[in-house]
């Protein structure tokens, strides 16, 4: 009776988990995480991410080192852009905006270039809302000078892991990008007018973790309406599901640092480590919701997260009807 239940739940976790992918992603994240018990910097844990967001791309695009840190350098000033910005609420919310738009409007020179764009996008966002979170500014710029200083441990990681996966696997870096985009702008415009209105609307009522309105706006604009309704109901699911759990599972765990730093971490690696987006995306709520309750801050982070993922989908969306009815109209005309 145990071994087929257990051949069951072999292959419904080989199917669920991509292991390989995994474990690259912890040699990269792992020493971030090792790092902060050391020093006890928190800036370190959102490093993590940094690391993720190069080490995706790098293996799904099968890119060069030297491609790696062109894409660094992308996340590094786009990020320095949106935090200096920050404190001028209507260029940050311009800026933002416009990085949506480029993320998306690169693919007119190849269709590949989306993810690129979206791990450039996605980092830069979070992290200049994420260090400037609850704190003076004068430790938000510590905090960032910390994440800068740091990322080149990032770099160093990720691009040992790809010479090492292609020198294993005997497969040279990509020297294309796939075929350039036909329909780059429409996307490009809807991305760009989920975001403006996200980043607005967050910043006109300082809205706690805004970068979570601003990720699901972006997020959702992956095509037609009905591509863009699917993706907000996986992330609707996966909110209302995973966050929930998360912090039942925070109430009836023991405090620590240990298990708030082994949660980040969790929630670093769902970025890349399931086949399917919705149970990706519902682990990830549940473990950010598990660190927020380590951490001591869960205290309405339910209706937060919820509600920034369902504000973020809806803006994005809005705006992917918008623009199929206004590009409709000019078809016509023309």
């Amino acid at each position: 009776m145990n071994s087929p239940t257990a051949a069951n739940l072999r292959d419904v976790i080989s199917r669920e988990i991509k292991t390989s992918e995994l474990l690259r992603a912890l040699v990269v994240v792992g020493p971030m995480v090792a790092a902060y018990f050391i020093s006890r910097e928190a800036a370190l844990l959102n490093l993590g991410l940094v690391a993720v967001s190069l080490l995706i791309p790098a293996l799904r695009l099968h890119l060069a080192p030297k491609a790696i840190a062109l894409h660094y350098l992308a996340i590094l000033v786009t990020f320095g852009a949106l935090f200096l910005a920050s404190p001028i609420k209507p260029l940050f919310v311009g800026l933002t905006a416009l990085a949506g738009f480029v993320a998306v409007a690169v693919t007119r020179h190849g269709e590949d270039f989306r993810t690129l764009g979206n791990w450039v996008f996605i980092p830069a966002v979070y992290l200049a809302c994420e260090v400037r979170e609850g704190v003076s500014p004068s430790e938000a710029l510590r905090h960032a000078g910390v994440i800068v200083a740091s990322s080149p441990i990032a770099l160093a990681l990720v691009c040992s892991v790809q010479i090492y996966d292609q020198r294993r696997r005997g497969k040279d870096a990509a020297t294309s990008f796939g075929a350039p985009a036909a329909q780059w702008f429409l996307p490009a415009s809807a991305t760009a007018m989920a975001v403006f209105a996200a980043a607005a609307l967050v910043e006109i009522f300082d809205l706690a973790q805004g970068q979570w309105v601003m990720w699901s706006a972006a997020s959702v604009v992956v095509g037609d309406v009905a591509a863009s309704t699917g993706k907000l109901k996986q992330r609707a699911i996966g909110a209302f599901v995973g966050v929930p759990l998360g912090l039942l599972a925070g109430i009836a765990l023991p405090h620590s640092r240990v298990g708030y730093a082994l949660a980040v971490l969790a929630a670093t690696l769902t970025l890349m480590s399931f086949s399917r987006y919705v149970v990706g995306f519902g682990l990830r709520c549940f473990f950010i919701a598990l660190a927020a309750s380590f951490a001591g801050g869960a205290s309405g982070i339910a209706e937060e997260r919820i509600a920034n993922v369902m504000i973020g989908g809806t803006f994005g969306l809005v705006a992917v009807a918008l623009t199929e009815v206004a590009w409709q109209r000019i078809m016509r005309k023309a």
